[in-house]
C-alpha cells in the first residue's frame, strides 16, 4: 500500500492499526506454488489466525497446518461459512494437526474426523492409540536446525536412529503411519538445512520399506525466508535446491506437503502506530508510541525478528530510540532507528509484521491490541 494510502486507514480506524493486504497473500500464495509445483501448502495457522487470512487462502486452494484444537475448529468454521460456490466439498486431508504433543482431550475431540497427526515419541504413540485411534500419523523427524532464527529441533522430533522402530509400533498398535515430516527451523536461511533434512526422511523412508511399511507422504514444514532486510535470498534459489533432492530422492507418487505461514502472510501486513510522548535521553531522542513489544511488535520478544520504523513526515533524520507504551523497561521497539524530528501525534509505520505479530498480542497494562483492518479480500 502507498503511505496515502496508509494514512487514510489511520485517520479512519484510529491507531494502533494493523493493515493487512489480501492482494498480497495471494500473491506470495502463488508465488510459493509457482516455485514448489509439487508441493501443497499447508498454511502454518499460528502465523496469523484471522479468519479473513483463513477463508483467503483457502480461496486460492491452501490447505492448513493447526497446532492446537481451536485452530483446528477456526479453520473447520470459516471453510463451511463459505458459499456453496465458493467451496469443494471438504475433506479432512485439508488440515494436518502437525503438534507433536497434544492432551487427550483434544485426541478424543478430533477423533470424529480420522485426522492426520503428528507423533515424535512413544508415550505419544500410546496417547494416540487410546484417544484417537482413528488417526493417521505422520512421524516428525529431528533434523538440523543450524542458522534458522527459531530453532525447534531440541523441542521435537526423533532421532532417525529411532524413526523406524516408532513406525513399526505404530503399526503393531493397529494404527497406519501414513508420513514423515520435519521442521528446519523458522525463517531458515542456511538452505543446506532443507538438503539434510530430505536425506535423512528419504533414509528414513528407505528403512521403513525395507521392514514392510511404505510411507506415501512427506512434510517438508515451514521456515521459508521472508525478505525483512537485502541479506535474506529470495525464495527462488530455495526452491531449486528443494525441487532437486526432491525428484532425486522420491518417486513421483509421493505426496509432498509444507508448512509455510510466516513465508504467506509476513510481508502482506503493516503496522501504523502514533507517536505520544517525546523526550531526550542518554544522548539521543526517544519516542514512545501506541503500540508495543506485549502487542503488534510482539515479534521482537517471541519471534527474534526486528522492525524497521519508518516516518510519514520528511527530514533529517537522526538516531533514535523508541519505546512501547507499557510501563515495562524491556519494551523497547528499537534503541537505534534512523528518524526525522518528529512531534507529539505524528505517525510511524512498520511493514513485513504480518506473522507472529499482532496474532500474540496481549491487553498487558490494559492496554488493547491494535485495531485489523483487511483490505482486498
Amino acid at each position: 500500500m502507498t503511505k496515502k494510502e496508509l494514512l487514510a486507514v489511520a485517520r479512519k480506524h484510529g491507531t494502533p492499526v494493523v493493515v493487512i493486504d489480501h492482494e498480497v497473500i495471494r500473491r506470495n500464495y502463488a508465488n510459493f506454488r509457482r516455485h514448489l509445483p509439487r508441493v501443497q501448502a499447508y498454511y502454518a495457522v499460528k502465523a496469523n489466525p484471522a479468519p479473513e487470512i483463513v477463508r483467503t487462502l483457502y480461496k486460492a486452494g491452501a490447505s492448513f497446518d493447526v497446532a492446537s484444537l481451536p485452530e483446528f475448529l477456526l479453520v473447520h468454521k470459516n471453510i463451511e461459512r463459505l458459499p456453496a460456490k465458493e467451496r469443494q466439498d471438504f475433506i479432512w486431508d485439508k488440515i494436518i494437526y502437525a503438534n507433536p504433543i497434544k492432551p487427550k482431550e483434544t485426541l478424543q475431540a478430533l477423533d470424529q474426523y480420522k485426522p492426520l497427526l503428528t507423533y515424535d515419541n512413544l508415550e505419544e504413540l500410546r496417547k494416540i492409540q487410546r484417544y484417537a485411534p482413528h488417526a493417521g500419523l505422520v512421524l516428525r523427524l529431528r533434523v538440523p536446525n543450524t542458522g534458522s532464527m527459531v530453532e525447534l529441533s531440541s523441542k521435537f522430533g526423533c532421532d532417525s536412529g529411532v524413526a523406524v522402530d516408532l513406525i513399526v509400533e505404530a503399526f503393531r498398535a493397529g494404527l497406519v503411519v501414513e508420513g514423515l515430516s520435519f521442521h528446519v527451523g523458522s525463517q531458515c536461511t542456511n538452505f543446506d538445512n532443507f538438503v539434510q533434512a530430505l536425506n535423512i526422511a528419504a533414509a528414513v523412508r528407505q528403512e521403513a520399506l525395507t521392514r514392510g511399511h511404505e510411507i506415501k507422504i512427506l512434510d517438508i514444514g515451514g521456515g521459508f525466508p521472508v525478505p525483512y532486510d537485502d541479506r535474506v535470498k529470495p525464495l527462488r534459489p530455495l526452491a531449486r535446491k528443494i525441487n532437486a533432492e526432491i525428484d532425486r530422492l522420491f518417486s513421483k507418487d509421493m505426496e509432498i506437503l509444507a508448512e509455510p505461514g510466516r513465508y504467506l502472510v509476513a510481508t502482506a501486513a503493516t503496522a501504523i502506530a502514533r507517536i505520544i510522548g517525546k523526550a531526550f535521553r542518554d544522548g539521543k531522542t526517544c519516542y514512545y508510541i501506541d503500540d508495543s513489544v506485549y502487542h503488534t511488535y510482539s515479534g521482537i520478544v517471541f519471534d527474534h525478528c526486528q522492525y524497521r520504523l519508518h516516518a510519514f513526515r520528511s527530514g533529517e533524520n537522526e538516531l533514535s530510540t523508541v519505546f512501547g507504551q507499557t510501563c515495562d523497561g524491556m519494551d523497547i521497539i528499537t534503541q537505534s532507528e534512523e528518524l526525522p524530528n518528529l512531534e507529539i501525534d505524528d505517525l510511524v509505520y512498520s511493514e513485513r509484521i504480518g506473522a507472529y505479530s499482532n496474532a500474540s498480542s496481549t491487553w498487558f497494562n490494559g492496554f488493547a491490541p491494535a485495531q485489523v483492518v483487511h483490505v482486498n479480500e
